[in-house]
Order: C-alpha cells, then sequence, then structure tokens
C-alpha cells in the first residue's frame, strides 16, 4: 500500500519541484495576527498574515535606480543603444523598460523620485503635533540689579 502512495504522489512531487523558482529571498518579515469574527455559529478564529518588509537603505537604492541603470550595467551595448534613441532602461539590474527619457532626462527623473522618497520618509519620521511649551518671560524689561528672569509668564 506505501509502495502505491508513493507512485501516486511522485508524478505531484515532480509537478510541484518544476514549477517552484528557482531562487529564494530572504529578507526581513513582519507578522500581524488578528482576532477575526467567524462564520454563523462558531468560534472567534486567530489569522496571522505576514509580509515582506523593505528596509530604507533597500527603498533609497530602488528609488535612486528608477530610470537610470547603474554605471556598470549602464555601459554595456545595449543600454549605448537605448541611450542613442531616448529609450529608459532603468531599476538595480538596468533590465527594466522605463519608457522615453534621454540620460539626461532620466537623471532629473531619478532626482525627483528620490526627491519625493527622502520627503516621505522625513515626514514619516517628524512628529505631527509640534512640541508646546508656554511662553518665556522676556528679560528685556528689567535691569541687571532687579529681579531674576527665571520666572514664566508675565
Amino acid at each position: 500500500m506505501n509502495r502505491t502512495i508513493l507512485a501516486a504522489l511522485l508524478p505531484a512531487t515532480v509537478l510541484v519541484t518544476a514549477l517552484a523558482p528557482g531562487r529564494a529571498a530572504a529578507g526581513p518579515v513582519v507578522c500581524t495576527t488578528t482576532l477575526e469574527a467567524p462564520s454563523a455559529y462558531a468560534a472567534p478564529v486567530t489569522v496571522s498574515r505576514c509580509g515582506p518588509v523593505q528596509t530604507v537603505p533597500q527603498l533609497v537604492t530602488q528609488r535612486f535606480f528608477t530610470y537610470t541603470a547603474p554605471f556598470s550595467q549602464g555601459v554595456n551595448l545595449t543600454h549605448q543603444i537605448t541611450d542613442l534613441f531616448g529609450i529608459a532602461l532603468g531599476g538595480v539590474e538596468g533590465n527594466r523598460l522605463m519608457g522615453f527619457g534621454f540620460p539626461d532626462q532620466t537623471i532629473v527623473f531619478d532626482g525627483l523620485a528620490l526627491q519625493n522618497t527622502t520627503a516621505v520618509l522625513l515626514e514619516a519620521q517628524s512628529n505631527p503635533m509640534p512640541l508646546r511649551t508656554p511662553d518665556l518671560g522676556s528679560c528685556f524689561g528689567t535691569s541687571l540689579a532687579g529681579s531674576a528672569c527665571s520666572s514664566g509668564r508675565r
């Protein structure tokens, strides 16, 4: 009976192995667990969802090479020809068709993408509410011989 099960599972194993991707990517992952309402007349269900996280250096590198390729990929014959005709090949590997744009235009496009990314990252780091403090007393209305300026509001 075990040989029968193995013979039945062998084609499925070969199919799954053939369809599996060649490389596996590892990186940071964030998982969130929530308690969700079930269908009628059942107990609550715990659901965990995991997703990859993109670090800030990875994001900045990706944005910096949005429309142009890095120098090592950008000097080959393919990029020389596409630059001549104004076709932008971007991405970190330099193999993604981005549209039309000569090298000077794509540098401007990359700068704009990096500027927008930096603005979003700075906004995410800042506190949305400004720090509120009471007004400090002014020492310009008193003399040195008079009272100290350390008091609060006047």
